[in-house]
């Protein structure tokens, strides 16, 4: 029978055992008020220039939900895929967009996991659908079916198995993961309408398909009483690394005009001006 002495020390440790996981918890929940104060979107941190004025777009729109994106803390680095920074750092934010660690979401990924995410977000899944590289459609609901593509060679055909099923994250991730590997620059290309520049919105892209190729996201749009158009720009880049807004060279940077020349410089890649894309929905 243990002495009166040697309960109270036994009650004593789990008291304190009590109040470490108590200051634990009350620490955990301040840094993470913390960190809501600091987060914010693109609309947030980057305010029209004077004399501009924000577009609206439907709630419920992909203009809205990259307008709407949330940003890594400010002052924040471009960081790779293995945890290394940047070395050229051209950018004014960053998103907040976790990567794989694998040199797996480069530009045309970037785009088209932005793509995905937003339908994934309104669980409307049978509108995530990508070509691959050698032309086919690869659609989300097919992984979510618990089929898969067996890819050989420049050769893929649809198969059945024992797959997980649903449309659960794990599945979405894995198809994913998928696209990335097979699609790019090229197939992405592929699957998107020739625009005019007077009608650009928020979810178009400038493109230069390629090995390598690049792709940059417009992400935010702004007008002026004339009429002129400054919008943001975003990218991922080669190698793998997290998606961030760009700065430019104009007055109003990070907010790039519309280009009257016909080619467009960007920070780390030119496109002919022309090469302006959107996709067809």
């Amino acid at each position: 029978m243990k002495s009166r002495k040697s309960r109270f020390r036994t009650f004593s440790g789990s008291l304190d055992r009590f109040y470490f996981f108590l200051i634990g918890m009350v620490l955990t929940i301040l840094s993470l008020c913390f960190q809501n104060l600091y987060a914010d979107s693109i609309t947030e941190r980057f305010t029209p220039p004077m004399g501009f004025q924000r577009i609206n777009f439907p709630n419920y729109s992909f203009a809205t939900y990259l307008k709407n994106f949330p940003l890594k803390p400010e002052g924040s680095s471009v960081s790779l895929y293995d945890g290394k920074i940047k070395t050229n750092q051209v950018h004014a934010a960053v998103l907040d967009f976790p990567l794989l660690k694998e040199d797996l979401i480069q530009c045309a990924d970037a785009v088209m996991k932005l793509r995905a995410e937003y339908y994934y977000s309104r669980k409307q899944y049978d509108n995530i659908h990508f070509k691959i590289s050698n032309g086919m459609e690869v659609a989300f609901s097919r992984f979510a079916k618990g089929e898969r593509v067996q890819v050989n060679g420049n050769k893929s055909q649809w198969k059945k198995g024992k797959f997980k099923q649903g449309t659960g994250r794990n599945v979405f991730e894995e198809y994913l993961r998928f696209i990335y590997s097979y699609a790019g620059t090229i197939s992405l290309k592929s699957e998107l309408k020739k625009k005019s520049i007077q009608n650009l919105t928020p979810g178009d892209v400038w493109i230069e398909a390629g090995s390598p190729g690049h792709v940059v996201l417009v992400v935010d749009q702004v007008t002026g009483k004339g009429g002129q158009t400054l919008f943001l720009l975003a990218q991922s880049y080669m190698p793998s690394q997290e998606m961030h807004i760009l700065k430019s060279k104009s007055q109003y940077s990070p907010w790039f005009e519309v280009p009257e020349n016909q080619t467009f410089p960007t920070p780390e890649w030119e496109f002919p001006t022309k090469e302006f894309y959107g996709f067809v929905k």
